[in-house]
């Protein structure tokens, strides 16, 4: 599908807004590998395994996704962070309605 100008400046928005998503997503997850380990539930080494595991994994789930994206993987892109769940409807409101479909019909045939 050919994107016009402002569908190109709404996909990049909304591929910022997903990538934020994840960040927090990620961080909290830290927060409460952090929170276990302030509280005496694990050891050190340990939670420090688990801190690193679990960063690396975020960083190349990140990397995977979002490096390199050009104008063709947009599409495709979003597509992967609907089906995460990290964006909804609602934030594809940018988008002309006949974009606005084609995603939803992707998603629904998932």
């Amino acid at each position: 599908m050919e994107l016009s100008k402002k569908d190109k400046k709404a996909a990049r928005d909304v591929i910022e807004l997903g990538l934020q998503r994840e960040f927090v997503s990620g961080l909290s997850n830290v927060d409460a590998i952090l929170q276990a380990w302030k509280t005496k539930a694990k050891d050190n080494k340990e939670t420090y395994h688990q801190l690193y595991k679990h960063i690396i994994t975020l960083d190349k789930h990140i990397a995977h996704r979002y490096d390199d994206i050009t104008v063709s993987r947009y599409l495709l892109t979003i597509i992967g962070q609907m089906r995460d769940n990290v964006i909804h409807d609602e934030d594809l409101v940018e988008f002309s309605e006949e974009v606005q479909l084609y995603l939803r019909g992707i998603i629904k045939s998932f």
